[in-house]
C-alpha cells in the first residue's frame, strides 16, 4: 500500500484548517454546491492561498477522501489487533467504524458521496495520486473485513462461505448509514451502532 508522504507542517501552515473547513463545507452543503471561495473564507485566507496547497477544489477533495479511508483502516487495524475471537473481532470492528465525532461523519458522508470519483483516471498528477492512493486504500479496507471472515471461518467460527462476497455485504450495510444519517437526527449513532453490530454477527456467524 502506498502512503502519499504529508507535506510539513509548519506553525503558519494552513492545510489542515483548509481540510477541516473543507469537510465542514463539503458534508454539509454538497461538493457541487461549495464555492472554492468559501473554503477560503471559512479559513481567513484570500482564495488564490488555497492554491500553494491544493491545486483544485478536486484535488482537495480527493486528499479527504484519501485521509478518511487511511483513518478507517488505521481504526480497523486498532480495534481488532488483540482480539482472537473471531466474533468478538467482527463486533469490535463495527463498532469501531460508529465511534467517530461529528466531523468524522461528514468525512464519510463525503467519500460515500463521491466514491465514483475514484475509478477515471485524472489528468492532474496531484489529483491522480490522491486518487490511485484512495483506490488501493478501499482495496486495503476490503480486505481487513474478508480476512476478518477467513479467520473466522478457518477457526469454525463462522460457516463456510465466498469470505469477499460476505464481507463486501458486511462493508456495505455499515457505510451506507453515512448517506443517510445526521447527527442532529433522532437515532442516536449508539443505536444505530448497536442494530448494525447485531445484523453483521447474524449476517456472518447465522
Amino acid at each position: 500500500m502506498t502512503r502519499i508522504v504529508e507535506p510539513e507542517a509548519g506553525p503558519r501552515s494552513k492545510r489542515a484548517a483548509i481540510l477541516s473547513a473543507a469537510v465542514d463545507c463539503f458534508g454539509e452543503a454538497g461538493f457541487e454546491a461549495t464555492k472554492w471561495s468559501t473554503v477560503a473564507e471559512r479559513v481567513g485566507i484570500g482564495q488564490t492561498a488555497l492554491y500553494h496547497y491544493f491545486e483544485s477544489k478536486t484535488h482537495c477533495l480527493l486528499t479527504i477522501m484519501r485521509l478518511e479511508l487511511e483513518r478507517s483502516h488505521d481504526r480497523f487495524v486498532e480495534a481488532t489487533k488483540d482480539v482472537e475471537d473471531p466474533v468478538e473481532a467482527l463486533r469490535a470492528a463495527v463498532r469501531a467504524a460508529y465511534d467517530v465525532s461529528p466531523h468524522e461523519v461528514l468525512q464519510m458522508r463525503i467519500l460515500q458521496n463521491h466514491m465514483d470519483l475514484l475509478s477515471g483516471t485524472r489528468r492532474s498528477k496531484r489529483e491522480e495520486a490522491e486518487r490511485v492512493a484512495a483506490r488501493q486504500l478501499v482495496q486495503v479496507v476490503e480486505r481487513d473485513w474478508t480476512n476478518l471472515l477467513v479467520k473466522g471461518m478457518s477457526q469454525g467460527a463462522f460457516p463456510l462461505r465466498d469470505a469477499q462476497l460476505l464481507g463486501g455485504s458486511v462493508l456495505g450495510l455499515i457505510v451506507s448509514v453515512w448517506r443517510w444519517y445526521r447527527p442532529s437526527g433522532p437515532t442516536p449513532l449508539s443505536e444505530i451502532s448497536e442494530l448494525i453490530e447485531g445484523a453483521c454477527v447474524r449476517m456472518v456467524a447465522s
